[in-house]
């Protein structure tokens, strides 16, 4: 027999912790390697975390409830010996003949279990009688708690909320929707005193919750790391947008969803990340390292206010349709909090769409260990020269302006300059006759 550590994974760029959220096994379990073994929830996404080793879990290192550092233990698990050894796995969870029974008197003295102090700091001072009412295994991730607390909704409320999630686990999707009803049709007012949000005269202070001190750390981290420069190049989309225009019902009816403009946008920057792979890049200390793939973050937008980053894999490689499906997919599950840690991890570029909010333009900043983003503004007709056989005319264009951020240690005025042109160029110079 050989112990080996499970240890907390790294489940996305930037994202350094984990909250447990339950435990799929008990210790003494027979575990295989691949088999989720717990769930674990961070800033942006629930996943379950498969075994990294078969045998047996021989002990628990971290509660539920517990935030661990990526890269620290959660788990020992018990393998079996060297190669070639005919040692075979004891029994699980057999107990010994002379085990004695439980003494009955005891387990009514047992202290109640703790909550989780990440409820407590969300939700608040929660009395005993309260504490009686939470169900074996009762758990809400981080991002529930958060919203919960955003939302002014106290413990009694959220634990009468039905969840669509293993075990009964209230979902983010559950309580946004849930959110989102009282809303429109009202709901009764709390009466569980909050500490939160403070009056002070006219004045409003509101405690950050945990998901937007770490959102404020990373942006704090990347104006750090990189020296931030942004370039601005404003593009015509009118091909683009009458070629939408065409299209974009046959689409809905072939393929079952919309046609955004954002596979359009994808398609461009994958094009001129190929014609400048270094900005396809990452930067290690003194080193520069060069992707081999073009995988493209997309910033979604999610209920909350938050945002989130799924990445296509191998951009470069996709049909405009395909991108499409992709694109909405990836979307949808986002904001139904469906996606798993591999799909927010490996990006090498990020598009923001600001224009989905009316901006014209904005200066995005970097997905740190990326090296630029680009933000596109809103599409806008404008009167424009337009440039003819017989000459210049003014005519109405559609017009859109690409915001181009940078990391100047490694990536010069010139070539952030010239990446953001060639998006533009690709854009402009969209085939009509493209068969999708």
């Amino acid at each position: 027999m050989a112990t080996v550590e499970m240890v907390m994974p790294k489940m996305g760029e930037s994202i350094m912790e984990g909250t447990i959220l339950s435990w799929l096994k008990k210790e003494g379990d027979l575990i295989e390697q691949d088999e989720s073994v717990l769930e674990v929830a961070t800033d942006k996404v629930d996943t379950e975390v498969p075994a990294t080793h078969s045998g047996i879990l021989k002990s628990i290192l971290a509660q539920e409830g517990e935030v661990v550092e990526v890269g620290k233990p959660i788990a020992l698990i018990e393998t079996v010996g060297s190669e070639g050894s005919s040692d075979e796995l004891p029994e699980a969870n057999t107990p010994a003949a002379t085990e004695s029974e439980p003494d009955p008197a005891a387990a009514e003295t047992e202290p109640l279990p703790e909550i989780p102090p990440y409820t407590s700091l969300i939700l608040g001072a929660v009395s005993k009688e309260e504490r009686e009412k939470i169900e074996a295994k009762k758990f809400y991730s981080p991002l529930v708690l958060s919203i919960a607390k955003t939302e002014n909704i106290d413990f009694k409320e959220l634990a009468g909320l039905p969840g669509t999630g293993k075990d009964g686990r209230v979902t983010k999707a559950d309580i946004l929707a849930y959110v989102a009803k009282k809303k429109t049709e009202g709901a009764p007012t709390s009466t569980m005193e909050e500490p939160v949000p403070i009056s002070e005269g006219e004045d409003e202070i509101i405690e950050m919750d945990r998901m937007r001190k770490m959102i404020s750390q990373r942006m704090l981290d990347s104006k750090n790391i990189s020296a931030h420069v942004t370039s601005f190049v404003e593009a015509d989309l009118t091909k683009i947008v009458l070629f939408r225009n065409k299209i974009k019902e046959t689409f809905r009816e072939k393929e079952g969803e919309s046609l955004t403009f954002t596979p359009f946008f994808v398609m461009a920057i994958a094009k001129a990340l190929k014609d400048f792979p270094m900005i396809n890049i990452s930067v290690e200390g003194d080193r520069i390292i060069k992707k081999k793939n073009i995988n493209i973050g997309i910033a979604v937008a999610l209920a909350n206010g938050n945002l989130i980053v799924p990445v296509i894999r191998q951009a470069d490689r996709y049909s405009l349709t395909g991108l499409s499906k992709k694109i909405n997919d990836l979307a949808k599950r986002a904001r139904e909090n469906k996606l798993n840690a591999e799909e927010l991890k490996g990006g090498t570029y990020t598009l923001s769409n600001i224009g989905s909010f009316g901006n014209i333009m904005g200066t995005p900043i970097i997905v740190q260990p990326q090296v630029a983003i680009l933000a596109v503004g809103t599409i806008t007709k404008k009167p424009a020269v337009v440039e003819t056989p017989t000459g210049d005319m003014i005519g109405i264009r559609h017009k859109m302006i690409l915001s181009h951020s940078y990391d100047h240690r490694v990536i010069d005025g010139a070539l952030g300059g010239m990446f953001v042109k060639k998006v533009a160029d690709y854009l402009e110079g969209f085939d009509l006759e493209t068969v999708i």
